[in-house]
């Protein structure tokens, strides 16, 4: 009888690790339901007066002074709780992830899998606890409303001969005031640095491969609903998906990110000149403007102005829509850069920052769409599946309700015992997306399904 009670008691303890803006939603919604569910809750940060303001004084919460590399603490708060919630930087996911294995304890990530903790499936299976990852919007809403379509349609008896999927965080539409048509919605330096390396996915059975310096050139045009038409980028690795989505023999997979048309042709030409390198630093990088940054990068002409040099050697021109965007960033001014020891993709996410923060009153959007073909009883058809959230405001934005409420609603299910399953997954099978899908429509997270005869 004592140990069940103790047993009960200690299926209470939630620690959050990392209350950064993905957070927002999911603490409110661990803060909300800490009296129904008789959950304590720990919320570590870096930056204590962040996990402050976001615990704000609730009687069942305390916020704490948080850095992983601090072993004894993280051992020290780990030994506590039952469930751990890491929404630190993907990179420091392992430590916490050794930890939680050391003192079975079951642990839930917005992150990808990465091969650090997938190499620890078997222990975490052998210890009878879960490693629950890929939970949040992309990856996580992805997985999940992809594979309830895909599970649907194989029980049916169709056979998916296409899977198209993309997702972008942008500005809402009343809200979208500058040339570019996007704002920093998510990590600045992930924006900079996408694409880095070789793209690759499959069209109609042929692999496909796309190296960095194209990325931006080769797009889809697609439409959600009635928000207009976005343009496409593929994503590093397509590949791969068709594993995680049981798709291993499909003619056409494919993964994207969404911008608004314009984008892609305008990003390529910082791509072309190498302003989103990360592997050297710039030499007296304080002391130069922006405009001496980016003739850096051009061949010498002592009469030509860097506008000039630059649609010379990326081909747009001086009245170009991409020059716009350029002219807009002040990427040709004599504005001194003042950072010291940086790459150039540093000096770059510097200047994006300044001119694409959100204003006070912004409200930031999430979309995602998935396009699946196949064939059922001799017949073609086609789903397009599409999903818009809309933030609140600049805190509760539509990327922190959508990251963070999947990996709160996931925590709740595990402490209830609604999800029962071990070892190092991601939401892709039915017990485990079909309560989060449901709970989520309770949010306003909720796709559109459209159906078409292709024949």
């Amino acid at each position: 009888m004592h140990l069940l009670l103790l047993t009960t008691l200690s299926m209470n303890q939630i620690l959050l690790l990392g209350a950064g803006l993905s957070s927002t939603s999911l603490i409110r919604y661990l803060l909300d339901n800490s009296d129904k569910y008789d959950w304590l809750i720990s919320v570590g940060d870096i930056d204590l007066k962040t996990a402050k303001r976001k615990v704000n004084g609730h009687s069942r919460a305390k916020s704490f002074h948080f850095d992983v590399d601090n072993q004894n603490q993280l051992e020290e708060e780990v030994k506590k709780a039952d469930v751990v919630i890491s929404m630190l930087p993907a990179r420091m996911h392992p430590l916490v992830a050794h930890m939680c294995l050391e003192n079975s304890k079951h642990m839930i990530t917005a992150s990808y899998i990465s091969d650090e903790i997938r190499n620890l499936a078997s222990e975490v299976r052998k210890k009878n606890i879960l490693f629950l990852n890929e939970i949040g919007v992309d990856p996580g809403i992805d997985h999940m409303s992809a594979m309830k379509v895909i599970h649907r349609i194989k029980e049916e008896g169709g056979k998916i001969l296409s899977f198209k999927s993309s997702t972008g965080g942008l500005i809402a539409p009343e809200y979208d005031n500058n040339p570019w048509n996007y704002k920093f919605t998510w990590n600045p330096r992930n924006v900079v640095l996408a694409g880095n390396g070789v793209s690759r996915y499959r069209k109609h059975g042929r692999y496909k491969y796309i190296p960095y310096h194209k990325l931006f050139t080769r797009l889809e045009t697609i439409s959600i609903l009635d928000y207009g038409e976005f343009e496409v980028y593929p994503n590093r690795d397509s590949l791969s998906y068709m594993e995680t989505y049981d798709l291993q023999d499909i003619p056409t997979m494919f993964r994207g990110t969404m911008r608004r048309p314009g984008y892609g042709k305008a990003w390529s030409v910082f791509v072309e000149l190498g302003l989103t390198n990360s592997d050297f630093k710039v030499d007296n990088s304080e002391a130069i403007s922006y405009r001496e940054f980016v003739n850096m990068f051009l061949a010498y002409d002592p009469v030509k102005p860097v506008e000039q040099k630059v649609c010379e050697y990326t081909g747009i021109t001086m009245d170009s829509p991409e020059m716009e965007k350029l002219n807009y960033l002040g990427i040709f001014s004599d504005e001194l850069i003042g950072l010291k020891d940086v790459t150039p993709a540093q000096i770059l996410q510097h200047r994006l920052e300044q001119k694409w923060g959100l204003d006070p009153d912004d409200k930031d959007m999430i979309v995602m769409q998935h396009q699946f073909e196949y064939e059922i009883d001799g017949l073609r058809k086609k789903i397009i599946s599409s999903l818009v959230v809309i933030g609140k405001n600049t805190e509760d934005t539509a990327m922190s309700i959508t990251v963070g409420t999947p990996v709160a609603i996931a925590t709740k299910l595990l402490l209830t015992g609604v999800i029962k399953k071990t070892g190092v997954i991601a939401p892709v099978e039915p017990d485990v997306y079909t309560p989060v899908l449901e709970e989520l429509e309770e949010y306003g997270i909720k796709f559109i399904e459209e159906t078409f005869d292709l024949d």
